[in-house]
Protein backbone atom coordinates (compact mmCIF):
# COMPACT_ATOMS: atom_id res chain seq x y z
CA UNK A 1 0.00 0.00 0.00
CA UNK A 2 1.33 3.38 -1.12
CA UNK A 3 1.28 5.94 1.64
CA UNK A 4 -1.36 9.16 0.04
CA UNK A 5 1.15 12.67 -0.75
CA UNK A 6 0.58 15.11 2.07
CA UNK A 7 -0.88 17.98 1.58
CA UNK A 8 -0.92 21.77 2.76
CA UNK A 9 -3.31 20.76 5.67
CA UNK A 10 -1.87 18.36 6.91
CA UNK A 11 0.87 20.02 10.28
CA UNK A 12 4.64 18.99 9.71
CA UNK A 13 7.45 19.73 12.19
CA UNK A 14 9.47 22.88 11.50
CA UNK A 15 12.83 21.24 11.06
CA UNK A 16 14.43 23.10 13.16
CA UNK A 17 11.74 23.38 16.17
CA UNK A 18 10.20 20.66 15.71
CA UNK A 19 6.43 22.57 15.93
CA UNK A 20 3.75 21.71 14.23
CA UNK A 21 2.40 23.93 10.82
CA UNK A 22 0.58 23.57 7.91
CA UNK A 23 1.24 24.86 4.80
CA UNK A 24 1.33 28.08 3.88
CA UNK A 25 1.80 29.07 7.90
CA UNK A 26 -0.73 31.44 9.12
CA UNK A 27 1.01 34.52 10.68
CA UNK A 28 1.48 35.17 14.17
CA UNK A 29 1.38 31.15 14.76
CA UNK A 30 4.85 30.46 16.01
CA UNK A 31 7.38 30.19 12.99
CA UNK A 32 10.71 31.39 13.83
CA UNK A 33 11.46 35.18 12.70
CA UNK A 34 8.05 35.45 11.46
CA UNK A 35 7.50 39.23 11.41
CA UNK A 36 3.76 39.38 11.46
CA UNK A 37 0.93 38.61 13.50
CA UNK A 38 -3.06 37.33 12.66
CA UNK A 39 -4.12 40.96 12.47
CA UNK A 40 -1.47 42.28 10.62
CA UNK A 41 -3.19 44.17 7.96
CA UNK A 42 -2.99 42.67 4.15
CA UNK A 43 -2.48 44.17 0.82
CA UNK A 44 -4.86 42.67 -1.87
CA UNK A 45 -4.47 44.97 -4.65
CA UNK A 46 -1.47 47.79 -5.73
CA UNK A 47 -3.30 50.48 -4.16
CA UNK A 48 -3.45 47.98 -1.34
CA UNK A 49 -0.01 47.92 -1.77
CA UNK A 50 1.11 51.47 -1.44
CA UNK A 51 -1.36 52.29 1.38
CA UNK A 52 0.39 49.73 3.88
CA UNK A 53 4.06 50.28 2.36
CA UNK A 54 3.76 53.65 4.02
CA UNK A 55 4.52 51.72 7.54
CA UNK A 56 6.16 53.60 9.87
CA UNK A 57 8.94 51.81 11.37
CA UNK A 58 10.93 48.42 9.36
CA UNK A 59 9.19 46.27 11.49
CA UNK A 60 5.58 47.28 10.80
CA UNK A 61 7.11 47.18 6.79
CA UNK A 62 8.25 43.52 7.42
CA UNK A 63 5.02 42.57 8.89
CA UNK A 64 3.24 43.96 5.62
CA UNK A 65 5.02 42.52 3.35
CA UNK A 66 5.01 39.20 4.93
CA UNK A 67 1.20 38.64 4.45
CA UNK A 68 1.04 40.56 1.48
CA UNK A 69 -1.32 39.24 -1.35
CA UNK A 70 -1.78 41.84 -4.10
CA UNK A 71 -0.62 39.55 -7.30
CA UNK A 72 -3.13 36.44 -7.61
CA UNK A 73 -0.60 34.59 -9.81
CA UNK A 74 2.10 34.88 -7.53
CA UNK A 75 -0.20 34.33 -4.65
CA UNK A 76 -1.34 30.99 -6.61
CA UNK A 77 2.13 29.81 -7.34
CA UNK A 78 3.32 30.33 -3.94
CA UNK A 79 0.81 28.38 -2.06
CA UNK A 80 1.00 25.81 -4.63
CA UNK A 81 4.03 24.62 -4.19
CA UNK A 82 3.88 25.10 -0.31
CA UNK A 83 0.93 22.33 -0.65
CA UNK A 84 2.11 20.40 -3.11
CA UNK A 85 5.51 19.72 -1.68
CA UNK A 86 9.04 18.71 -3.46
CA UNK A 87 9.58 15.13 -2.65
CA UNK A 88 12.50 16.04 -1.34
CA UNK A 89 10.86 18.10 1.26
CA UNK A 90 7.53 16.38 1.44
CA UNK A 91 8.22 16.18 5.56
CA UNK A 92 8.69 19.65 5.77
CA UNK A 93 6.01 22.31 5.93
CA UNK A 94 6.35 25.23 3.70
CA UNK A 95 6.57 29.10 4.75
CA UNK A 96 4.45 29.66 1.59
CA UNK A 97 4.08 33.36 2.02
CA UNK A 98 6.12 36.58 0.83
CA UNK A 99 9.58 36.97 1.91
CA UNK A 100 10.64 39.75 4.12
CA UNK A 101 13.84 41.50 3.97
CA UNK A 102 16.26 39.95 6.77
CA UNK A 103 19.65 40.72 8.86
CA UNK A 104 20.74 43.70 10.57
CA UNK A 105 18.18 46.37 11.09
CA UNK A 106 20.55 49.21 10.75
CA UNK A 107 22.68 47.85 8.06
CA UNK A 108 25.12 49.62 6.48
CA UNK A 109 25.86 46.88 3.49
CA UNK A 110 22.62 46.21 1.58
CA UNK A 111 22.25 43.22 -0.86
CA UNK A 112 19.73 43.28 -3.24
CA UNK A 113 18.32 39.65 -4.93
CA UNK A 114 15.71 39.31 -7.50
CA UNK A 115 13.01 36.81 -5.76
CA UNK A 116 12.65 33.81 -3.67
CA UNK A 117 12.99 30.53 -5.01
CA UNK A 118 9.97 28.26 -5.10
CA UNK A 119 11.90 25.36 -2.73
CA UNK A 120 14.30 27.90 -0.89
CA UNK A 121 12.93 30.99 0.58
CA UNK A 122 9.34 30.08 -0.10
CA UNK A 123 10.20 26.81 2.21
CA UNK A 124 12.27 28.28 4.80
CA UNK A 125 11.13 31.72 5.78
CA UNK A 126 14.19 33.53 5.04
CA UNK A 127 15.31 35.00 1.79
CA UNK A 128 18.28 33.50 0.26
CA UNK A 129 17.65 29.98 2.40
CA UNK A 130 17.73 26.77 1.22
CA UNK A 131 18.46 26.42 -2.73
CA UNK A 132 22.12 26.00 -4.38
CA UNK A 133 22.43 30.41 -4.47
CA UNK A 134 22.07 30.75 -1.14
CA UNK A 135 24.80 28.16 0.22
CA UNK A 136 26.68 29.80 -2.03
CA UNK A 137 25.88 33.48 -1.04
CA UNK A 138 26.16 32.22 2.84
CA UNK A 139 29.21 30.71 2.46
CA UNK A 140 30.83 33.34 1.07
CA UNK A 141 29.07 36.05 3.53
CA UNK A 142 30.92 33.68 6.39
CA UNK A 143 34.40 33.59 4.30
CA UNK A 144 34.58 37.48 4.22
CA UNK A 145 33.43 37.61 7.99
CA UNK A 146 29.64 39.10 7.26
CA UNK A 147 27.95 36.16 8.22
CA UNK A 148 28.32 34.12 11.67
CA UNK A 149 27.58 30.79 10.05
CA UNK A 150 29.12 29.35 6.91
CA UNK A 151 25.12 27.60 6.02
CA UNK A 152 21.42 29.24 6.32
CA UNK A 153 19.73 26.17 6.06
CA UNK A 154 16.20 27.51 7.39
CA UNK A 155 14.59 30.35 9.69
CA UNK A 156 15.09 29.98 13.75
CA UNK A 157 19.17 27.91 12.66
CA UNK A 158 21.00 30.47 14.79
CA UNK A 159 22.71 32.23 11.36
CA UNK A 160 23.02 36.34 11.78
CA UNK A 161 24.51 39.00 9.65
CA UNK A 162 26.89 40.99 10.63
CA UNK A 163 26.45 45.08 9.56
CA UNK A 164 24.24 43.69 6.70
CA UNK A 165 20.79 42.91 5.59
CA UNK A 166 18.92 41.27 2.01
CA UNK A 167 15.95 42.21 0.81
CA UNK A 168 14.07 40.55 -2.60
CA UNK A 169 13.19 42.81 -5.44
CA UNK A 170 10.02 40.89 -5.86
CA UNK A 171 8.82 39.33 -2.47
CA UNK A 172 6.87 36.18 -3.53
CA UNK A 173 8.44 33.08 -5.57
CA UNK A 174 7.33 33.55 -8.95
CA UNK A 175 6.78 30.40 -11.84
CA UNK A 176 10.44 30.16 -13.43
CA UNK A 177 11.80 32.86 -11.49
CA UNK A 178 10.05 35.45 -13.75
CA UNK A 179 8.36 38.11 -12.04
CA UNK A 180 6.10 39.74 -14.65
CA UNK A 181 6.54 43.63 -14.96
CA UNK A 182 2.56 44.36 -13.48
CA UNK A 183 3.85 41.89 -10.66
CA UNK A 184 7.67 43.88 -10.34
CA UNK A 185 5.71 46.80 -10.50
CA UNK A 186 3.18 46.01 -7.54
CA UNK A 187 5.49 45.01 -5.03
CA UNK A 188 7.77 47.85 -5.69
CA UNK A 189 6.62 50.07 -2.97
CA UNK A 190 7.95 47.03 -0.44
CA UNK A 191 11.44 47.39 -1.48
CA UNK A 192 10.90 51.11 -1.51
CA UNK A 193 10.37 51.83 1.44
CA UNK A 194 12.24 49.37 3.03
CA UNK A 195 15.62 51.40 1.07
CA UNK A 196 13.90 54.70 2.68
CA UNK A 197 13.83 53.30 6.07
CA UNK A 198 17.16 51.89 5.84
CA UNK A 199 18.99 54.77 3.62
CA UNK A 200 20.27 56.42 6.76
CA UNK A 201 22.68 53.85 7.53
CA UNK A 202 23.55 52.11 4.23
CA UNK A 203 27.04 52.82 2.53
CA UNK A 204 27.43 50.10 -0.12
CA UNK A 205 24.23 48.13 -1.81
CA UNK A 206 25.58 44.93 -4.02
CA UNK A 207 23.33 44.20 -6.58
CA UNK A 208 22.66 40.64 -7.33
CA UNK A 209 22.62 40.48 -11.45
CA UNK A 210 21.00 42.47 -13.67
CA UNK A 211 17.44 42.34 -12.10
CA UNK A 212 18.79 43.37 -8.73
CA UNK A 213 20.63 45.68 -10.21
CA UNK A 214 17.82 47.21 -12.00
CA UNK A 215 15.49 46.83 -8.57
CA UNK A 216 18.16 48.37 -6.72
CA UNK A 217 18.43 51.96 -9.18
CA UNK A 218 14.56 52.13 -8.53
CA UNK A 219 14.04 51.88 -5.75
CA UNK A 220 16.99 54.88 -4.28
CA UNK A 221 15.69 56.62 -7.19
CA UNK A 222 12.25 56.41 -5.64
CA UNK A 223 13.43 56.83 -2.34
CA UNK A 224 15.14 60.37 -3.07
CA UNK A 225 19.31 59.46 -4.14
CA UNK A 226 20.17 60.77 -7.20
CA UNK A 227 20.55 58.32 -10.18
CA UNK A 228 21.91 59.42 -13.40
CA UNK A 229 20.48 59.59 -16.69
CA UNK A 230 21.15 57.04 -18.49
CA UNK A 231 20.86 54.73 -15.91
CA UNK A 232 24.58 53.17 -15.46
CA UNK A 233 24.49 49.36 -16.82
CA UNK A 234 25.30 46.23 -14.81
CA UNK A 235 28.46 44.40 -14.85
CA UNK A 236 30.30 42.14 -12.14
CA UNK A 237 32.78 44.20 -10.51
CA UNK A 238 31.19 47.68 -11.77
CA UNK A 239 31.10 50.50 -9.08
CA UNK A 240 28.79 53.16 -9.07
CA UNK A 241 28.90 56.44 -6.76
CA UNK A 242 24.97 57.65 -5.54
CA UNK A 243 25.73 60.22 -3.29
CA UNK A 244 26.27 58.85 -0.28
CA UNK A 245 25.66 55.45 -1.40
CA UNK A 246 28.27 53.14 -3.44
CA UNK A 247 26.21 50.24 -5.71
CA UNK A 248 28.53 47.13 -6.37
CA UNK A 249 27.42 45.04 -9.37
CA UNK A 250 27.90 40.76 -8.88
CA UNK A 251 27.13 38.00 -11.07
CA UNK A 252 24.13 36.00 -9.22
CA UNK A 253 25.25 32.89 -7.78
CA UNK A 254 22.59 30.67 -9.79
CA UNK A 255 23.49 27.80 -10.74
CA UNK A 256 23.81 28.87 -14.52
CA UNK A 257 26.54 31.37 -13.66
CA UNK A 258 28.14 29.24 -10.89
CA UNK A 259 28.11 25.62 -12.58
CA UNK A 260 29.85 27.29 -16.01
CA UNK A 261 32.90 29.25 -13.83
CA UNK A 262 31.11 32.29 -14.55
CA UNK A 263 31.06 33.19 -11.35
CA UNK A 264 33.43 31.35 -8.92
CA UNK A 265 34.09 31.54 -4.73
CA UNK A 266 37.27 33.73 -5.33
CA UNK A 267 35.13 36.29 -7.20
CA UNK A 268 32.16 36.10 -4.83
CA UNK A 269 34.44 36.41 -2.00
CA UNK A 270 36.07 39.81 -3.83
CA UNK A 271 32.76 41.44 -3.40
CA UNK A 272 31.68 41.02 -0.72
CA UNK A 273 35.50 41.58 0.73
CA UNK A 274 35.40 44.66 -1.05
CA UNK A 275 31.55 46.01 0.20
CA UNK A 276 32.72 45.01 3.95
CA UNK A 277 35.58 47.13 3.49
CA UNK A 278 34.23 50.19 2.07
CA UNK A 279 30.74 50.11 4.14
CA UNK A 280 33.07 49.86 7.19
CA UNK A 281 32.09 46.74 8.50
CA UNK A 282 34.48 45.43 10.87
CA UNK A 283 34.44 41.21 10.05
CA UNK A 284 33.15 38.50 12.70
Amino acid sequence: MVDAPLSGATPLPHPVTGQLFTSPVPPGTGWPDDPAAPGTPVARSAGGVRRLAGARTLAELDARASVCAACPRLVRWREDVARDKRASFAGQPYWGRPIAGWGDPEPRLLIVGLAPAANGGNRTGRIFTGDSSGDWLFASLHRVGLATRPTSVHAGDGQRLVGTRMVATVRCAPPANRPTPEERDTCAPWITREVALLLPDVRVVVALGAYGWEGALRALAAAGVAVPRPRPRFGHGVEVELGDVLLLGCYHPSQHNTFTGRLTPDMLDAVFAHARDLAGILPV
